[in-house]
């Protein structure tokens, strides 16, 4: 064996379809596209999401809602949360620096507290928002 006789195994080559190459080629006249209508045209090109005239799903599905764009999210941290960590690292104050550490957010994230649970012990607690509750 050597690569000048090296050859595809057989039948795992096809030849190409020449279409439009005279009436003698088999494929000439229409050239595989049928007689008349828009995909037989020279430059036929469907637009997109068109169903052939039926309405497409994407005017019959009901649209509603949008993302606000000034939309403010915060990270919800509660009372019970807090105290675990203050009695657990013996703080007095609470900040977000320490959340952070604890691994309850992300340094990019903004933290409001919410009332779920109490404290026992007084903290001055550090957040960018509190709830009525808390």
């Amino acid at each position: 064996m050597n690569l000048n006789n090296l050859r595809p195994a057989e039948g795992s080559v096809k030849t190409r379809k020449r279409v439009g190459r005279g009436a003698g080629s088999g494929l000439g006249g229409t050239s595989t596209r049928g007689h008349k209508g828009a995909k037989s045209r020279s430059g036929y090109s469907k637009k997109i999401g068109f169903e052939g005239g039926q309405m497409p799903l994407q005017r019959r599905v009901p649209k509603f809602g949008f993302k606000n764009i000034n939309r403010v999210e915060y990270k919800a941290v509660n009372l019970d949360t807090i105290q675990k960590l203050a009695e657990a690292k013996n703080l007095s104050k609470v900040g977000i620096n320490d959340l952070i550490e604890a691994g309850f957010i992300s340094s990019n994230q903004l933290v409001k507290v919410l009332g779920n649970g109490s404290l026992t012990t007084k903290l001055d607690v550090e957040a960018n928002a509190f709830s009525k509750s808390a």
